[in-house]
């Protein structure tokens, strides 16, 4: 069965990858994960009340995870949702003077190793996450999102 990636934008798309990016991205962060995702890119406010609700945290953030789990005896194969805040991600790339679109690509690959189980709770789990956040970025051509751009 194909793995379906489903993109909405719920803010206008100038700036924001196309929805053969964003599979791309989906697909290399699978690594044998099964099951559709859902990507939906939205604005400040939606984000705000999405990591409001769900974490307790008033403000918005770049990607939440909702790992989908249905209900016991139905086959369901749906990974999950990825929420992306557009303002969010563009705001960070500038901060960390990042390629725009190695930015993006990073937070579906961080959002998709949450999908598949990975957390950064404690530092173990945190070391183990980016590792392989950066091995995922090296084969999709990007430098590690986790060192300091040089001038």
């Amino acid at each position: 069965m194909p793995q379906r990636t489903h993109v909405q934008y719920a803010v206008p798309r100038r700036g924001i990858p196309a929805p053969a990016s964003f599979r791309r991205w989906v697909d290399r962060a699978r690594q044998g994960a099964t099951g559709s995702v859902v990507i939906r890119v939205v604005d400040e406010a939606e984000s705000a009340a999405l990591n409001g609700a769900y974490r307790g945290r008033a403000y918005p953030t770049n990607v939440l995870s909702f790992p989908f789990e249905g209900p016991e005896g139905i086959p369901v194969d749906h990974l999950g949702d990825l929420v992306i805040c557009a303002p969010v991600v563009a705001r960070e790339a500038r901060e960390a003077d990042r390629p725009l679109q190695g930015r993006w690509a990073h937070m579906v690959l961080h959002g998709m190793l949450h999908l598949r189980g990975f957390d950064h709770q404690n530092e173990t789990e945190a070391q183990a996450m980016e590792a392989l956040e950066t091995a995922l970025m090296a084969e999709l051509g990007y430098e590690d999102p986790y060192t300091i751009p040089q001038p």
